[in-house]
C-alpha cells in the first residue's frame, strides 16, 4: 500500500496503496534447496526485515509512480475538460504530450521518502508479530488469523507514516496543480489548513488498507500454498502470488480509494458543485459526496489505473522482498560455515 504498495506503501498501494509482504513460515520443508531459506524466519534479525522492506517499498512506489499519478486524476469526481481520460495509455500519453515528459513523476520524491521509514516499520512489526501470535494460536503453524492480525497492526504504523506523504504527492499529480515544489506545497497546507490536512484521510486509509492488507495477505499465502506448497525461494511463485493477491485486494477497496483521494486533494470545483463550502472531514461525508458527485459508479473511478498499478507493485515488493530475504540469510550462513 500506498501500496501498500503503497513502498505498495501498497505499499499502497497503495500504497499509499499498502505495502507488500511479510510471507508465513511454513512448516520445515524437505531438505532441498528452500532449507536454508525456510530457516530465514525464526533466524533473521529484525535489521534484516527493515532493509529488505524498505528496498522493497522504494522499488514497488517508484516503478509504477506515473500509473498512480493517473489513478489520483482519473479519480478527480469533477475533472477538467483537459483532464479527461478513457485509459490509462492514452491519459499517460496525453499528460506527456500536453504537460511535459516528467509531470507524470512529479511528486515522486516525498513519496520515496516517506516509502523508505514506513515500509521498514510495516515490515520489521509483520514479522515480529506473526511469529509471536502464530507461535501462541498454532504453536509455530501458519495461521491466517495471526497473519490478518499482524497485518493489520503492522499497516497503522506504516499510514501513520505514509499518510502526510499521501497528501502532498496527491496534491503535486493533480491537473493544474498549484503547488511550485513539494516543500511549496508542505508549507501552503500547513499554513492555509493547519496540520489536521495531512491526517484527514487517515482514517479512511486505515479503513481501507486493514481489509486490503486481510485480502491481499490471505490471498498470497492460499496462493503459495497451491503454486509454492515447499515455500523455498521461488520467484515465479512470488510474482504471481503477489500480482493475483494485488489485482483482488485492489479491485474491492477501489470505493475507498475514491474517497482517500477526495479528502486528500479536497477538489474545489467538485466540492462547490455540491455546495460543500470549507474542507471536507471524515469519512461518511466523503462517502456521501461521492455518491452525490458520481452515483454508484463514482465508488469505482480509476479501478483499471488501481488494478494495473497494484498488480506489478504487488509483485514487486514480494519478489524482491522475498530475493532479500533469502540473499541476507544465505549471506548469514556463508558467515556462520
Amino acid at each position: 500500500p500506498a501500496g501498500r504498495m503503497e513502498l505498495s506503501c501498497g505499499v499502497g498501494g497503495s500504497a499509499a496503496a499498502p505495502p507488500g509482504p511479510g510471507p508465513a513460515t511454513a512448516a520445515p520443508a524437505p531438505p532441498m534447496e528452500g532449507e536454508e531459506y525456510e530457516s530465514l524466519p525464526s533466524g533473521a534479525s529484525l535489521g534484516t526485515h527493515m532493509m529488505a522492506g524498505a528496498v522493497a517499498g522504494i522499488m514497488e512506489h517508484t516503478v509504477m509512480y506515473p500509473v498512480d499519478s493517473v489513478k489520483t486524476r482519473m479519480q478527480s469526481l469533477q475533472p477538467d475538460p483537459k483532464a479527461q481520460y478513457r485509459s490509462v495509455y492514452e491519459a499517460l500519453k496525453k499528460i506527456v504530450l500536453t504537460e511535459g515528459f516528467w509531470r507524470p513523476l512529479r511528486g515522486i520524491n516525498v513519496t520515496m521518502l516517506g516509502a523508505g521509514p514506513a515500509h521498514a516499520m510495516y515490515f520489521a512489526c509483520y514479522e515480529k508479530m506473526k511469529k509471536s501470535l502464530s507461535d501462541t494460536i498454532q504453536h509455530g503453524g501458519n495461521s491466517h488469523l495471526a497473519n490478518g492480525i499482524a497485518g493489520s497492526v503492522a499497516t497503522l504504523l506504516h499510514d501513520a507514516v505514509m499518510n502526510p506523504a499521501e497528501v502532498v504527492k496527491q496534491r503535486m499529480q493533480m491537473f493544474n496543480s498549484p503547488y511550485k515544489s513539494v516543500l511549496a506545497c508542505i508549507r501552503t497546507v500547513w499554513k492555509t489548513e493547519g496540520f489536521g490536512a495531512f491526517y484527514r484521510s487517515y482514517t479512511t486509509q486505515l479503513t481501507m488498507n486493514v481489509p486490503f492488507q486481510a485480502i491481499h495477505f490471505i490471498t498470497y499465502e492460499f496462493m503459495q500454498e497451491q503454486i509454492n506448497p515447499h515455500r523455498g525461494y521461488n520467484p515465479r511463485s512470488h510474482i504471481v502470488s503477489g500480482a493475483v493477491a494485488g489485482a483482488v485486494a485492489a479491485a474491492a477497496t477501489t470505493p475507498l480509494d475514491v474517497c482517500k483521494t477526495l479528502l486528500n486533494t479536497q477538489e474545489n470545483i467538485a466540492l462547490s458543485s455540491v455546495n460543500i463550502s470549507g474542507h471536507l472531514s471524515g469519512m461518511v461525508n466523503a462517502f456521501k459526496t461521492v455518491y452525490q458527485l458520481g452515483g454508484i459508479s463514482g465508488y469505482f473511478r480509476g479501478v483499471q489505473a488501481r488494478i494495473i498499478y497494484q498488480m506489478p507493485s504487488t509483485a514487486i515488493s514480494w519478489s524482491v522482498y522475498e530475493f532479500f530475504k533469502y540473499f541476507l540469510t544465505k549471506h548469514k550462513l556463508e558467515k556462520r560455515t
